[in-house]
């Protein structure tokens, strides 16, 4: 029975590990293992003439039904002159294009880059290395015409820059005559502020009405961000949220095979691009139509095969002689900070991705920023969090160290046992019971406390994997940033260490191979740890300490000496 006890243990482990594993999935965009939803293939776009749209300038919005085909820059009139110049405020630096009035780089001035700390971290960019853009413009419905598109040169007015005391500035682009239709937009920046606010006005210059869509795009090579890590994956690309289907991430792969997985449609919700800790999004005001699509094009640049784009696309009434119509809209560029997108618009905070324990993941961050703002200290937040868990589950983690204490008690008097009728499995079996019926002893006493506690744990570790605060926080000494590995691997040794002296307070299992067993398998999961951030290092050795802490003193209690049980190898 003590077999199958340590068996029962090692099952439990390994199926944590394979929830780990399934978690890891789904954060990089891939369908779960176990109970995958059913997959509503969205068809790839089509141009005019059948094929999927795939533009070399990588511009051109996917078209929706009814929706005329872009002409391609080469079909287009001459085109002016084109320049880029740079907006700053106290928290961006963006480059923006007078073609289209789009935005090609995004450098956000509180973020140090994930390399080069004497660097600003670069969200958005259009360089040899990265293409990464936030576009906008307007096509035809279904009269077809050619309008204006992010491909138009315009005219930029309004300063450069965020003055002291000022708290916002606006800079407006302003489209010559294409098909009829002039467009003017307008990015409205403020202090302290990630979200953009972009007012597009479509004015019907011609004789006759026109009908026009206003497309809004992010367009991303397919390359993960730089400074990721080989041992732990996070999310990397698209995603779309609607009320109707809630959040949606897209693999890149997908849409390259055209099986993405999306509502095709919605009058509320978002398009957006999520990497580790960052995130980019057009927003549309909820009650205004919107067509969404999905496709990779190619670009002709050496940074990626291909490039794709998320796209949302507005269908408006048509516009009279000499009318016009404005569209409101919403461009976020920034991190992924849970109480700043939640008061944008609704859903936006989960682009924070926690996966499929966002129900616990999310108290425990609110939980974690509470203690933060006490503390003032991440890595102390962490510890004092932790030390509230244990307190939480005190009484759960004390019944199961005390079952493996009283089976550590009894455990010579099995061993003994077991030498002498280790040629009566039968009998062993039988005397093994009598022995736990006469004892008190619950052989799976130990196993359910802990498997209670599991969900938690794995929801606390993807809190502290996702959260952008933990990004360059110091803790102390020469710990300066959370987010990143210990430099000189003290944490991950400690880890190591607290990991396997807590393995050698259980009692050590009859089984030789479970023996063995019993200690490879925390040695090989802490060797992981000396390539994960210190934060996460940080919560795993707080929660090891405390529980050696405990569980020496439920042994002691219960008048079983603490003993250590050292392979035998």
């Amino acid at each position: 029975m003590n077999d199958i006890r340590r068996t029962i243990l090692w099952v439990i482990f390994g199926f944590s590990m394979v929830l780990l594993w399934d978690q890891w999935q789904v954060a990089n965009g891939k369908r779960a293992t176990f109970f995958p939803g059913p997959a509503v293939q969205a068809s790839a776009p089509k141009a005019a003439d059948g094929k999927p749209v795939a533009g070399k300038d990588g511009a051109v919005p996917a078209p929706v039904a009814g929706q005329a085909t872009v002409p391609a820059a080469a079909d287009a009139a001459p085109a002016a002159p084109k320049e880029r110049f740079v907006v700053t405020t106290d928290v961006l630096k963006l480059t923006m294009d007078t073609e289209g009035g789009s935005l090609v780089r995004a450098e956000l001035l509180k973020y140090a880059d994930t390399e080069d700390k004497t660097k600003n971290f670069v969200l958005l960019d259009d360089s040899k290395d990265r293409v990464y853009m936030a576009q906008s413009g307007v096509v035809a419905g279904a009269a077809g015409g050619a309008f204006p598109t992010h491909k138009t040169v315009m005219t930029a007015s309004g300063p450069h820059e965020l003055k002291d005391g000022q708290n916002e500035l606006v800079i407006q682009f302003t489209s010559p005559d294409v098909g009829g239709i002039k467009l003017v937009k307008a990015y409205t920046l403020r202090r302290g502020a990630y979200d953009i606010a972009v007012k597009h006005e479509l004015i019907n210059t011609s004789a006759n009405p026109q009908s026009a869509q206003l497309y809004l795009q992010l367009v991303r090579d397919g390359n993960k961000p730089a400074g990721g890590s080989s041992f732990y994956s996070t999310y990397t690309g698209p995603a779309v949220y609607t009320e109707a289907k809630k959040f949606q991430k897209v693999d890149f792969s997908d849409i390259k095979k055209h099986k993405a997985d999306f509502e095709p449609s919605s009058s509320n919700g978002y398009v957006a691009m999520v990497q580790h800790y960052f995130a980019s999004a057009w927003i549309l005001p909820d009650g205004v139509q919107r067509n969404l699509s999905m496709d990779a094009v190619d670009i002709g640049a050496s940074v990626a095969d291909c490039c794709y784009r998320a796209t949302m696309v507005a269908p408006l009434e048509p516009l009279a002689p000499g009318a016009s119509k404005v569209v409101d809209a919403k461009l976020f560029v920034g991190p992924q900070e849970e109480k700043m997108l939640e008061a944008l618009t609704p859903g936006l905070e989960l682009l924070k991705d926690y996966g499929r324990l966002t129900i616990l993941a999310k108290p425990l961050y609110w939980l974690l920023d509470k203690l933060h703002s006490f503390i003032q200290n991440w890595g102390w937040s962490i510890v004092a969090l932790v030390l509230l868990l244990k307190i939480a589950f005190y009484w759960l983690n004390a019944k199961a160290y005390a079952s493996m204490a009283k089976m550590k008690a009894i455990n010579p008097k099995i061993m003994e046992m077991r030498e002498r009728l280790k040629d009566k499995p039968q009998q062993m079996q039988q005397e093994m019971m009598r022995i736990y019926r006469e004892e008190k002893v619950n052989p799976m006493g130990g196993c359910f406390p802990i498997m209670i506690q599991i969900p938690v744990f794995i929801a606390l570790y993807s809190v502290l994997l996702s959260t952008v605060e933990m990004r360059n926080a110091p803790w102390a000494l020469w710990i300066h940033d959370l987010s990143a590995p210990d430099p000189f691997y003290i944490l991950p040794l400690v880890m190591t260490l607290t990991t396997l002296l807590q393995t050698s307070l259980n009692p050590a299992p009859p089984d030789p191979m479970q023996a063995k067993m019993m200690w490879i398998m925390p040695l090989a999961f802490s060797v992981m740890f000396f390539f994960f951030p210190s934060g996460l290092v940080m919560y795993w050795i707080t929660n090891n300490v405390l529980s050696i802490a405990q569980q020496w003193i439920i042994n002691t209690r219960m008048g079983v000496p603490p003993k250590f049980n050292l392979p035998k190898f």
